[in-house]
């Protein structure tokens, strides 16, 4: 049995960039519960950031107030320099930012051929071909509806649509939750490519080797509070802490 490549090692961003998103003293409410408390952080043009914590940290509202699929929230999020706080969702992809959720949100009534090729290819997107090349398997399985994939060509169909509108910054919920090593090599060696053609990710991943191996930066959640920003060169001496604000 083949042992998967090993995740290409990834550079930082440029140091003194200016942040891509910036995200500044974020509270969001789901009714009358206060979930995030004053959630402040950036991604840099080009640089892989993580959010790693417990299950009901905050990761994913974090994201989810991001994207303006949650509204409920008060503090100031800019993206290219712009407050995009109070954007709806649509508005926010338009600006260029791309959200695969944790549940992946394909058509799966539709086959992988008909996902990949519905929605338009913009400017610096990724083409049908260009998706067959990342994830051979995908045109393998062309014909075949989404609801009949496996969870990793899922993720890597849900991935590369998303992909097709060219975004500035990407964010995953989990990429590699539930899925094989040698489809989550193949994920992370494409995260690692895209963020070589310059494009920010943010990364929400319980997979602590994952992400170590991928992000420049990783932001801790406790309880919907960011508690510590950890550098890429200070984690093999706090592995053992992160495994720690993981573990149940």
């Amino acid at each position: 049995m083949s042992v998967p490549a090993p995740i290409p090692t990834v550079s930082p961003a440029t140091p003194g960039a200016a942040p891509l998103l910036e995200v500044r003293n974020l509270n969001a409410y789901y009714g009358q519960s206060h979930v995030l408390h004053d959630i402040n952080l950036r991604v840099h043009p080009g640089e892989v950031v993580s959010l790693i914590g417990r299950n009901g940290a905050g990761k994913t509202t974090t994201l989810k107030s991001i994207m303006g699929v949650l509204r409920s929230r008060t503090g100031q999020i800019t993206f290219g320099g712009q407050d995009i706080l109070r954007l709806p969702s649509n508005r926010v992809a338009a600006r260029g930012v791309a959200w695969v959720p944790e549940e992946r949100a394909i058509l799966s009534t539709l086959s992988v051929k008909e996902n990949l090729e519905l929605p338009p290819v913009r400017p610096g997107g990724w083409t049908t071909e260009r998706a067959y090349q990342a994830f051979p398997v995908l045109r393998e399985r062309g014909h075949h509806p989404g609801s009949k994939l496996s969870g990793g060509e899922q993720q890597m169909l849900a991935m590369v649509r998303v992909l097709r509108s060219g975004p500035k910054l990407l964010l995953l919920d989990e990429p590699s939750e539930g899925l094989a090593p040698v489809i989550v090599q193949s994920i992370g060696r494409i995260i690692a490519e895209l963020q070589r053609e310059g494009l920010a990710v943010l990364l929400v991943e319980q997979n602590l080797r994952f992400a170590t191996r991928l992000a420049d930066r990783h932001y801790v959640f406790v309880d919907g509070k960011i508690v510590e920003e950890v550098q890429r060169d200070e984690v093999p001496a706090r592995h053992g802490d992160l495994l720690r604000y993981l573990s149940v």
